[in-house]
């Protein structure tokens, strides 16, 4: 997001070095969600829109995205419902919601999620994915997971440990190979041998 420079290396969007981009062009054009993200004293509207112009009908088109719209849809106020500083009447799954809504308000182009879906339970990890997909579309988006149905549908996939990149390749060519991906992947998903 700029809000550091690189220490050593090169980063380049398309062919223009990352160096020369305004911070707030940059800003403009991404949507972020991190693992603690945060809420405003707000209502929920409010904060999916998070500063931009509300418009209804778009902030529920991201809830029902974020698989939220029916939780939102229960409260008495609806999304017109206020809620505290860091969201404090709504669990840390429902904001995670919440602010995923707000990335897919935004329409960024470029989409960072950092264990974005990390207190979520499984069902509505994958609603959420699912929708997700088709939102996906067109948008170069960064996933940051331990868990690993998260990423298995991504089109590279990036292995680190400690830093270093392990490996590089898609769900099927991971697994395949039967490495350091096979075997995250084997515990987590139940792959047979």
């Amino acid at each position: 997001m700029k809000f550091y420079e690189p220490q050593k290396g090169n980063i380049f969007l398309g062919s223009t070095h990352f160096k020369s981009l305004h911070h707030g062009y940059w800003r403009d054009k991404c949507g972020v969600v991190m693992q603690d993200g945060k809420l405003f004293t707000a209502t929920i509207a409010d904060n999916i829109a998070a500063g931009l112009p509300v418009a209804m009908s778009d902030i529920i088109q991201a809830g029902k995205i974020a698989n939220i719209d029916d939780f939102i849809m229960s409260l008495p106020n609806g999304y017109l419902t206020e809620i505290g500083n860091d969201g404090t009447q709504v669990s840390t799954g429902q904001r995670q919601r919440i602010l995923l809504a707000r990335a897919v308000y935004k329409n960024p182009s470029y989409l960072f999620l950092d264990e974005a879906t990390s207190s979520l339970d499984a069902n509505n990890e994958r609603k959420i994915m699912d929708n997700l997909n088709t939102f996906f579309e067109g948008r170069t988006v960064v996933v940051i997971a331990h868990r690993l149905s998260t990423v298995q549908h991504a089109h590279q996939i990036i292995v680190m440990e400690n830093g270093k990149i392990m490996e590089i390749g898609n769900h099927q060519t991971l697994t395949a190979a039967r490495g350091k991906y096979y075997e995250l992947v084997k515990n987590q998903l139940e792959l047979g041998n």
